[in-house]
């Protein structure tokens, strides 16, 4: 399932870069937390390119069969949270990127190439 999961993990980073997507890392947190086994966080220039990115990133998963389980923060499009269930994703603007720095606090995390 792990290798599934970093598929996934990947399709979403390829995704956001698809809309341009800046500085965009995949996360292992396995081990590390019970929310999820990866993290993607990736940041958008503005309000309506953090959207387009999500909206991305959703349609080319739900492709895949990966149905989201929730959503959070997409009106207002500063730090918004996309629920895979194995893998979570993360679009931020980069002002939000920057404050809540989730590089550092997973700091303990394997950072994965994007391939």
């Amino acid at each position: 399932m792990s290798d599934k999961m970093v598929e996934l993990a990947q399709l979403a980073a390829n995704a956001a870069a698809d809309k341009k997507a800046r500085d965009i890392v995949i996360l292992d947190i396995r081990g590390l937390s019970v929310i999820a086994d990866y993290f993607v966080i990736c940041s958008g220039n503005s309000s309506t390119q953090v959207q387009a990115i999500v909206k991305e990133i959703r349609e080319k998963l739900e492709k895949r069969g990966l149905m989201m389980k929730g959503m959070e923060g997409f009106d207002e499009a500063r730090w918004v949270l996309l629920d895979f269930g194995d893998v979570v994703v993360h679009v931020f603007r980069q002002e939000e990127r920057e404050f809540y720095n989730l590089e550092r606090v997973w700091g303990d995390a394997t950072q994965l190439s994007i391939s």
